[in-house]
């Protein structure tokens, strides 16, 4: 995939660089900054920004990446914070080729470029830290087991019911049985696959997400 990155700190902009050519895609810029990003990203698959860009520090990162996905829904943007920030990507959690990991997931690097990889062909990617903070929140997931929370947690990250027996060390068998049963009891369609069930979870949780 072609590859675009705006990210301020030059240690990890260029360990970006280096992490996604070494897994054989290309970068076709990399940025300090938002400013050009939009031009920058014409081409691309898939961009890579942080959430805090000079000049403020704010949100610069993250109202680029907001622009991105108006003015080209189909591009991948996979956002990047030091710490869990929704204020200005809450609404585009729901939305498919969107994504939002800690810095710190990308020492994990395979994990991090499946993650990148998913939300460039379309796919959803939130970090461990982000689903917590939303499925931890009061309202109709009362009504779900530990174990269903779990099962949600890990199908809001991306993960398929392969990947998500793999994780619990359950049978896929359990799992499907799982994901059946917390979708009756959240009332959601139960036949729906890929990142399309992974919309649907967070469709029906960005009430809260908002709040």
């Amino acid at each position: 995939m072609r590859v675009v990155i705006a990210e301020d700190q030059v240690l990890l902009r260029e360990g970006l660089v280096r992490l996604f050519t070494d897994g054989g895609h290309e970068v076709v810029a990399a940025l300090g900054d938002a400013e050009g990003l939009e031009n920058a990203a014409a081409t691309a698959d898939l961009v890579v920004v942080d959430v805090r860009m000079p000049p403020t520090f704010t949100d610069e990162g993250a109202r680029a990446a907001r622009a991105l996905k108006e003015s080209r829904p189909a591009l991948g943007v996979l956002v990047l914070s030091q710490h869990v920030e929704t204020t200005h990507t809450a609404d585009l959690i729901t939305l498919g080729g969107f994504g939002y990991l800690l810095k710190d997931r990308v020492l994990d690097v395979a994990d991090f470029l499946a993650a990148a990889d998913r939300v460039a062909r379309g796919g959803s990617a939130l970090d461990p830290h982000v689903v917590a903070s939303l499925v931890g929140r009061k309202g109709p997931l009362d009504a779900l087991s530990d174990r269903e929370r779990a099962v949600l947690a890990l199908m809001a990250q991306g993960l398929t019911n392969s990947g998500i027996a793999k994780r619990l060390h359950l049978s896929e068998r359990t799992v499907e049985a799982h994901v059946r049963h917390l979708f009756t009891k959240l009332d959601l369609p139960s036949d729906v696959d890929g990142h399309r069930r992974v919309l649907a979870v967070l469709a029906h949780l960005s009430p809260e997400v908002a709040s």
